[in-house]
């Protein structure tokens, strides 16, 4: 007979913890508020030399030659799309991410090529992408999903192949390393976002990283309207406002400074979760692409293996929910099943199982740095739990 503690606390039982444990940890330290409070002040809060401070230490910490600061992670997806890309273009991109990175495209005018991702690591497959290249194909988009690094060496090898561009979404995978490598090495341009909730913050915010000093300067005309530097009013080509603030980068500084320490903590919860939940038959744990990419952990995403569960996801979470443990769905449609992309790409868009699948399965748990030990092991235990009375 199951006790009062086995029992799933949605059905009356005891839950794990009647502290609900957070997702996310967003909180601005007092020195934070203090550099943001001082911009504040100084009235100097434009694009400025904070930002400029804050490109160098972003590049820098990322194995980049240039750091471009800008408003957000879609306008650098857009930046890094509008100087590498023209109209017309195919662009292969992974069907099972973020949004971004394949509407970005379409405003841009090119057209994405979704390809299927691998199912143990959330990221593009390279050979499937290689099965979609046309006469037309002119670059390849792939994101780091959830902190974890793609194939670079594959994706090099592809575009070498093939005379692609590549442009990374690097939005969730801050300090995310490859053999030791940050991953502003890789590639022709990398994207990151500063959304509250990603590993670092400024609120808001965005960044582009590149290697080369013409595409540099490019990106940094089309981030202010086209205006030549030291030329005011002197607009040389098509250009947006896509700048960032003083306050935002002198936030995006300090937090740059904790992201080692915190990224090793989201590591170490990570490993934890790993290992109490391995053994659990209706849970497939997160794996690294490989033993020399470094996973940072943005999301801890486990995939439900619902052929063996008695329930529908949505079931789990709210069971889970009623043990004291928070969870988020990212994400759950694949871009094949988004409207958007059947109006712009009509009888062009195809049916990808493994990504249509994947949004089926995943479910994000808690993993940051915010978290006890104690917390951790809740989570664990609260997962567990629920598989078990659902199996």
């Amino acid at each position: 007979m199951a006790t009062q503690t086995d029992r799933l606390a949605v059905n009356g039982g005891t839950p794990v913890t009647d502290q609900m444990i957070p997702l996310v940890c967003v909180r601005l330290e007092d020195d934070e508020i203090q550099a943001a409070t001082e911009v504040l002040r100084s009235g100097a809060l434009r694009d400025g030399s904070h930002c400029r401070q804050f490109e160098t230490a972003f590049a820098t910490a990322t194995d980049a030659k240039h750091g471009l600061v800008c408003s957000n992670g879609t306008t650098a997806l857009q930046l890094a799309y509008e100087a590498l890309i023209q109209p017309g273009d195919e662009v292969l991109c992974p069907g099972y991410t973020f949004i971004a990175t394949a509407s970005m495209l379409l405003a841009r005018g090119a057209v994405p090529v979704l390809c299927e991702v691998d199912p143990n690591t959330f990221n593009i497959d390279v050979a499937d992408a290689a099965s979609r290249i046309t006469d037309r194909t002119r670059a390849i988009a792939p994101v780091h999903l959830y902190g974890n690094p793609c194939d670079t060496v594959g994706i090099a090898r592809l575009a070498q192949e093939h005379g692609l561009r590549v442009i990374y979404d690097a939005a969730q995978s801050h300090l995310a390393r490859v053999d030791d490598t940050g991953l502003g090495a890789f590639g022709d341009a990398v994207t990151y976002s500063f959304y509250p909730t990603k590993n670092m913050t400024t609120g808001e915010g965005g960044m582009v990283t590149v290697n080369d000093p013409e595409l540099a300067e490019r990106i940094a005309l089309i981030r202010d309207h086209g205006m030549m530097p030291g030329k005011r009013y002197h607009h040389v080509t098509l250009g947006y406002n896509y700048r960032s603030t003083d306050m935002a980068a002198s936030i995006g500084l300090l937090q740059l400074q904790k992201l080692p320490e915190r990224t090793a903590r989201r590591q170490q919860v990570a490993g934890r979760l790993i290992e109490l939940l391995q053994d659990v038959p209706q849970v497939r744990v997160p794996h690294a692409t490989s033993d020399s990419c470094e996973h940072v952990y943005h999301q801890f995403t486990i995939r439900l293996a619902l052929e063996q569960l008695s329930c529908s996801r949505d079931a789990f979470a709210e069971a889970l929910r009623a043990e004291g443990v928070s969870s988020a769905v990212h994400y759950p449609k694949a871009l094949t099943e988004q409207p958007v992309m059947q109006e712009y790409l009509g009888a062009r868009l195809k049916s990808l199982p493994v990504s249509e699948q994947l949004a089926q399965e995943v479910l994000c748990l808690p993993c940051h740095h915010g978290l006890s030990d104690a917390q951790v092991n809740q989570v664990g235990e609260a997962v567990a739990k629920v598989a078990q009375a659902f199996a």
